[in-house]
């Protein structure tokens, strides 16, 4: 037995609908009047709320009834009903947390199975995911000042995604990540994921246009044995295998037109059929779908289900290219270099030349921040010292770059401006006039009116000023001569010769 809400300003659907639910055992608390109903959600704190979308002109509008349901601690799973059926009205109703829609008129069993299933969605939501609205407000204080751990930007396009991130990872409803290969669309999944109530349950990701269809619809919805050939046992769909937590559709325009049909069905019913089953099980999953390319095209070519691309896309997420955000590519090229790279090869690094935030910059990247990524790994891979260099990244990147900006000049270690940033970290170069340290015997600069018996020989004056440097980063270093020789890119067994004066002219 549950707690209803109805409300609806025709009379006899009221009636009708709270007699149908009384004889299901439900206590019913009907409404003839919007601004009623609303007062009812906190008087009543219903499970589940039946709501008409449009009632009469002087009273509240339904949407605003589903909005202080889904507000509820713990929040009711809400019915719309409208006469309207237009696409708009039930997207805009799910988009504010409406778990189905009914469109009058409606057949009666069809309404106890819309009803059937809203009570089990409800109930399949642990005590654990309610208890979680205690510590929303905490949550939300703490991302004031929004930045996800794996997302990076600046720009205000992404500023824009991390906001829509904000709004809507806490929600059930389904949502589409639009943007080109490479921009982050598995990122944005995930980060909606860990942000959610659902952070603790499994986050499944599938690649739809990595497996045939036969293959595909084993993974997705499981197998009973016997199935097909090669089925020697029962095996779980991944919809099942993400009860509980989220599942990321990745290149969902690329589903053939049968696994479209098999989708829309789970989105609707929230239940899965197994590849030879007959009986249907039910999944509490939420699903995210992502897509580089246009699904409107694909409509009009008939490839892709209408309904299915609007049961899809209730809230949409645009990410923007990198040659969209160019303001992000310094960023993002530090947090490859200091993160991810830096950690894989074990190796510390400076930073990198003008020069080479130049190219990075005027550079079109058609791979997007994966590119960006490839190309610093590269450049990491192949770089010699502890500053990156133009010739250490990608001829492909240095020579388009050139082709369109000639005046970058030639792409040789000489002609390039001199270094200009330091990662957290490195080894900061001597101060031009101050190379007389502790630990040093290197002699400032002479004066011009300095006696020419008094000045040294070049070599002379290059191994002192050796030695200085050599002292300086061992300073750094707090004596570790490994990370030292590694800082100066030379072997141990050099800075040893070169510590003790035995280097060889």
């Amino acid at each position: 037995m549950a707690k209803v809400l109805l409300a609806d300003d025709d009379l006899t659907m009221l009636q009708m609908v709270a007699e149908l639910l009384r004889q299901e055992s439900h206590e019913v608390f009907p409404f003839s009047n919007g601004a009623a109903a609303l007062v009812g959600l906190d008087t009543h704190s219903p499970d589940l709320v039946i709501t008409d979308l449009y009632f009469d002109k002087t009273q509240a509008h339904g949407l605003e009834v589903v909005r202080k349901a889904r507000g509820l601690a713990p929040p009711a799973v809400v019915i719309v009903i409208t006469g309207f059926g237009t696409i708009e009205t039930a997207v805009e109703a799910m988009k504010n947390g409406a778990f189905d829609y009914l469109e009058k008129p409606f057949k009666v069993e069809e309404l106890k199975l819309c009803v059937q299933r809203a009570l089990s969605y409800n109930e399949a939501i642990t005590e654990r995911d309610r208890a979680i609205t205690e510590t929303v407000y905490v949550r939300k204080q703490l991302s004031q000042t929004y930045q996800s751990r794996d997302i990076k930007g600046n720009a205000p396009r992404m500023q824009e995604v991390f906001k829509m991130i904000e709004r809507v990872a806490n929600t059930d409803s389904t949502i589409l990540v639009l943007g080109e290969s490479g921009t982050g669309k598995e990122l944005v999944a995930r980060e909606l994921h860990r942000r959610s109530s659902r952070h603790r349950g499994p986050f499944v990701p599938v690649n739809c246009s990595a497996l045939p269809e036969n293959l595909l619809e084993s993974e997705l919805f499981g197998h009973r044995r016997g199935a097909f050939t090669g089925a020697i046992h029962d095996k779980k769909g991944l919809f099942q295998e993400a009860d509980g937590g989220t599942i990321f559709l990745d290149e969902v325009g690329s589903m053939s037109p049968m696994l479209q049909s098999r989708l829309l069905r789970v989105l609707q019913e929230r239940e899965v059929r197994r590849v030879g089953d007959t009986i249907a099980s039910y999944v509490n999953v939420r699903v995210l779908a992502a897509t580089n390319g246009p699904l409107e095209q694909r409509m009009k070519e008939g490839t892709f289900r209408e309904d299915l691309y609007y049961r899809l896309n209730v809230i949409a997420i645009q990410l923007p290219s990198l040659r969209e955000r160019l303001e992000d590519i310094p960023l993002l090229a530090e947090h490859f270099l200091k993160g991810r790279v830096n950690n894989r090869t074990s190796r510390p690094f400076a930073g990198w030349t003008e020069r080479v935030k130049e190219i990075l910059v005027a550079y079109d990247w058609p791979g997007n921040v994966r590119e960006l990524e490839n190309a610093i790994e590269r450049a990491v891979a192949l770089c010699e010292t502890e500053t990156i260099r133009a010739g250490d990244l990608p001829p492909t990147i240095v020579d388009a770059v050139r082709a369109k900006r000639p005046g970058l000049g030639a792409v040789d270690d000489e002609a390039l401006i001199p270094f200009a940033g330091l990662a957290e970290g490195a080894v900061k170069p001597l101060d031009a006039g101050n190379t007389a340290e502790a630990g040093s015997s290197a002699q400032p600069l002479p004066s011009q009116d300095a006696p020419l018996g008094s000045l040294l020989s070049l070599k002379a004056f290059l191994r002192e000023q050796e030695q200085a440097y050599l002292h300086r980063v061992m300073e750094r270093c707090g004596g570790d001569k490994e990370q030292a020789a590694l800082l100066l890119g030379i072997s141990l067994a050099t800075l040893y010769r070169k510590l003790s004066g035995e280097e060889k002219d």
